[in-house]
C-alpha cells in the first residue's frame, strides 16, 4: 500500500518528534527516585555543608530525597570518578569545587578528563580566602609583609591544608605574582595548620574564611587581605589582595556537576531550581553565614568558570612543582 505524500511526511515528522517528547517527559518526571549528591570530602566541611543546604532545598522542591554521600579520598578524585561512571540520568550528582580544577594538573594520571566527563549544572557560591598572619609577625598590610619576607628570605613559613589544596595554590599564586620566597609547610587538613599558625610555629596562611574568621575577630590572627577582588561583607575592613597585587584573585567556589550526556532538560531543570534557591533570602543568609556570596548562572557560565580555573591553576601548579600528598 502506497501512502499519499502528505500522510507520509506527517508520519515521518511525528516519528522524529518522539525522542524530543520523550526527553521532555523524562525531565518533567525527574527525579523518579532518590538522588545521590556525592561530596569528595568528609562531613562538616564547607563543601559538605553547602551540599546539605542545597540538597535539602532540592528535596523540598522536587519531591524526592537528595542524599548527601561523603566519599573522601585521593583529593576528591574517588568521588569524581564515582559520578563519571554513574548512569547519565540525573540521579547521581557531584559537588564541584576548585580542587577538581587543580587536580587536572596536580595528578599525572587520572582515569578521567574532568572538563570532558562532567557536565556543569550550576554554580552556587564563592567564598573568599583570607591571607592571615600570626600577630607576632610585625606587619599590618600586604606591602609590609612583602617587604618583611624579602628581608627574611627562607625564614617565613606558609601553612596549608595539604599540597595542591586551594589553600596551598592560593599562596603559591601570591608567591608567583610577588616574587617573595616563603616556605610551604603542608598539613593534613585545615585544623592542624591553624593550630600551628595560632601557636606561631608557622607565620602565614591563606585560609577559607569560615575556619578563621572568629580567630581574626578575637585578635588571635591578623588578616592582611581577602583574596577575592571585592571586599567581603563578613570582614568589611579587610582590603582585597588586588589592591596590592593587581590581577590577583583566588577563591573557593562550589557548584554541581552531572555525568556527561545527562539530558539537557534535566540539567536545565536542576539549574533553575538551584538558581531559585540562590535568590531565596533564607538560603542567601545561610550561605553568607558560611562566608560566601551567591553565584548564580547558567550551566554554560559554570562550565566557563571551570575551564578558566583549570587553566589558571595549571600555571600555578607547574610553577610551584606541587605534587599530591
Amino acid at each position: 500500500m502506497k501512502l499519499p505524500r502528505r500522510k507520509f511526511l506527517h508520519l515521518v515528522a511525528g516519528i522524529a518528534m518522539v525522542p524530543a517528547f520523550s526527553r521532555i517527559a523524562c525531565a518533567q518526571a525527574y527525579p523518579t527516585r532518590p538522588v545521590r549528591l556525592i561530596v569528595g570530602f568528609p562531613a562538616g566541611g564547607g563543601t559538605d555543608l553547602t551540599a546539605r543546604l542545597i540538597g535539602q532545598w532540592l528535596s523540598d522542591r522536587l519531591g524526592r530525597p537528595f542524599i548527601i554521600e561523603n566519599r573522601p579520598g585521593a583529593g576528591s578524585n574517588i568521588a569524581t570518578e564515582a559520578v563519571i561512571r554513574a548512569p547519565p540520568d540525573g540521579h547521581t550528582l557531584l559537588m564541584v569545587n576548585p580542587t577538581n580544577a587543580i587536580n587536572t594538573t596536580l595528578y599525572d594520571k587520572l582515569n578521567f578528563n574532568f572538563i570532558r566527563d562532567i557536565a556543569p549544572v550550576a554554580s552556587i557560591m564563592r567564598v573568599p580566602l583570607v591571607m592571615e598572619v600570626n600577630p607576632s609577625v610585625p606587619v599590618k598590610s600586604v606591602p609590609e609583609f612583602i617587604t618583611y619576607a624579602r628581608a627574611n628570605l627562607g625564614k617565613i613559613s606558609m601553612a596549608s591544608a595539604g599540597s595542591g589544596t586551594p589553600l596551598h595554590v592560593s599562596g603559591e599564586l601570591f608567591k608567583m605574582m610577588t616574587g617573595v620566597n616563603i616556605v610551604h609547610v603542608p598539613y593534613r587538613g585545615t585544623g592542624p595548620a591553624l593550630i600551628d599558625l595560632l601557636g606561631g610555629q608557622v607565620q602565614v596562611m591563606f585560609d577559607a574564611m569560615p575556619a578563621s574568621i572568629e580567630y581574626i575577630r578575637a585578635g588571635k590572627l591578623r588578616a592582611l587581605a581577602v583574596t577575592t577582588t571585592m571586599r567581603s561583607e563578613a570582614l568589611p575592613d579587610i582590603p582585597p589582595m588586588s589592591d596590592f597585587v593587581p590581577g590577583y584573585e583566588a577563591s573557593t567556589w562550589f557548584g554541581i556537576g552531572a555525568p556527561k550526556n545527562t539530558d539537557a532538560e534535566i540539567i536545565d531543570k536542576l539549574n533553575q531550581e538551584i538558581n531559585a534557591a540562590l535568590f531565596d533570602p533564607k538560603i542567601k543568609s545561610q550561605l553568607a553565614a558560611l562566608g560566601g556570596t551567591v553565584f548564580a548562572g547558567s550551566p554554560a557560565d559554570f562550565g566557563k568558570l571551570i575551564a578558566e580555573e583549570t587553566e589558571k591553576w595549571a600555571k600555578v601548579v607547574k610553577f610551584s612543582g606541587a605534587k599530591p600528598d
